[in-house]
């Protein structure tokens, strides 16, 4: 059994409270506390703007618009290149970027699922990068396939 302080967790206690909790209880309190760290500092660090804030910058951010179908035709390019990219890569490539820059795991979250050394986490996304950066300076001298496509000629 564990000791926690519900302030810790609960923004509404103003004073401290200590219970008793299963270690299993309290490891998930933890583990959700980790989590929106991890999340505040991933907005932070990319700069994500709220698009519940009345100022306007957010509006005139946003590139994907409703109201230019150049805009998000391109933006659906863009999203079928990457995709494709991403596809032509071995497994664990491809896996390991996915983890990385879709997910947001970190390079040490990937090593401790996958039971590997850091060393081969790193060179793997970056090979990973770098093959990608290679098939998209390619991409329009191929004939690729894009499933999304057939949406846009239907619409």
């Amino acid at each position: 059994m564990a000791i926690i302080n519900l302030r810790d967790f609960y923004y509404w206690y103003t004073q401290d409270e200590f219970v008793q909790v299963s270690d299993e209880m309290a490891a998930e309190l933890f583990a959700g506390k980790n989590s929106d760290k991890a999340h505040a500092r991933r907005m932070r660090r990319n700069d994500v703007l709220s698009l519940d804030a009345g100022d306007g910058i957010e509006a005139s951010a946003q590139v994907y618009s409703t109201d230019n179908p150049e805009a998000i035709f391109d933006k659906m390019d863009q999203h079928c290149r990457l995709c494709c990219a991403l596809n032509s890569l071995p497994e664990i490539q491809g896996r390991r970027i996915e983890a990385h820059y879709i997910l947001g795991k970190s390079q040490a979250g990937i090593v401790e699922a996958e039971g590997v050394t850091k060393g081969s986490v790193s060179i793997s996304i970056t090979r990973g990068l770098a093959a990608m950066k290679v098939f998209l300076e390619n991409y329009d001298s191929q004939s690729n396939f894009c499933p999304q496509s057939d949406l846009i000629s239907e619409g």
